[in-house]
């Protein structure tokens, strides 16, 4: 049989949703309780990569197991069994063998939150991204609709990036103002390596007014990362959601 989990997570005590050699991942500590909630190693398939100190409300993962399953006992048990790590299995659902959480992903959507206030966060620290000057959401947006669909996205992809081609289709993105924050949804069927936080790590200069609208489409058509601007903080960027059918 296969399972499905669907996954939240305070990214900051983590080096990130994949398991690695040295220090603590979310992978490692669900595999951890699903060996000892189910009796045997368990190996499982997230959707996606999120880095150190990125949250996730809706990171998907599988995982194989042969007997069948309670799966209200298992939620209970896993939930129990990740404490105290700021982990939570929200849903088990049984799927379809064919289902995979990467491959069969059509898009996956991301948020980055901004606190833009003159004040640094007290209950949001290590959150949201704190910036301090005010920024042109209305300008920023003008900037971001140049990267709807299909292009080189060179300009916003990390140099340790190891996906094949630079080309990536862009299918939504949004910044609103929400009192204090600024939320930017983002959605594709996949990213590059620091995709989403390169590109609202260079939109903020163009809502800080140091950077044109053709500044920005100058840089992107560089296809350069070192035309384009700063890499944001994890700590506002957070794995929403990802969509199967």
């Amino acid at each position: 049989m296969r399972y499905k989990l669907i996954i939240e997570y305070d990214g900051t005590p983590f080096v990130g949703w994949q398991r690695q050699k040295s220090g603590l991942s979310v992978q490692g500590v669900l595999e951890k309780a699903l060996k000892i909630a189910l009796r045997q190693e368990i190996e499982l398939f997230g959707s996606g990569r999120t880095d150190a100190g990125v949250h996730a409300l809706g990171q998907t993962a599988h995982f194989d197991y042969a007997p069948s399953v309670d799966l209200f006992k298992l939620r209970e048990s896993l939930n129990a069994l990740v404490r105290p790590y700021p982990i939570s299995v929200r849903e088990i659902l049984s799927v379809a063998d064919s289902f995979h959480a990467r491959f069969s992903a059509k898009q996956r959507t991301y948020v980055y939150r901004i606190l833009n206030t003159r004040f640094p966060p007290a209950l949001n620290k290590n959150r949201v991204w704190w910036y301090a000057k005010e920024l042109d959401v209305t300008q920023m947006n003008k900037a971001a609709a140049l990267l709807i669909g299909k292009h080189d996205f060179s300009t916003f992809r990390a140099s340790e990036c190891q996906a094949k081609s630079p080309v990536k289709t862009l299918d939504f993105i949004e910044l609103k103002r929400n009192g204090d924050e600024i939320i930017m949804t983002i959605k594709a069927k996949s990213f590059l390596h620091h995709q989403v936080r390169n590109i609202i790590g260079t939109l903020i200069n163009v809502g800080n007014g140091s950077w044109s609208i053709s500044d920005f489409q100058n840089a992107f058509e560089k296809k350069d990362r070192t035309c384009g601007g700063q890499t944001a903080p994890a700590a506002g960027l957070y794995f929403v959601s990802v969509q199967y059918e």
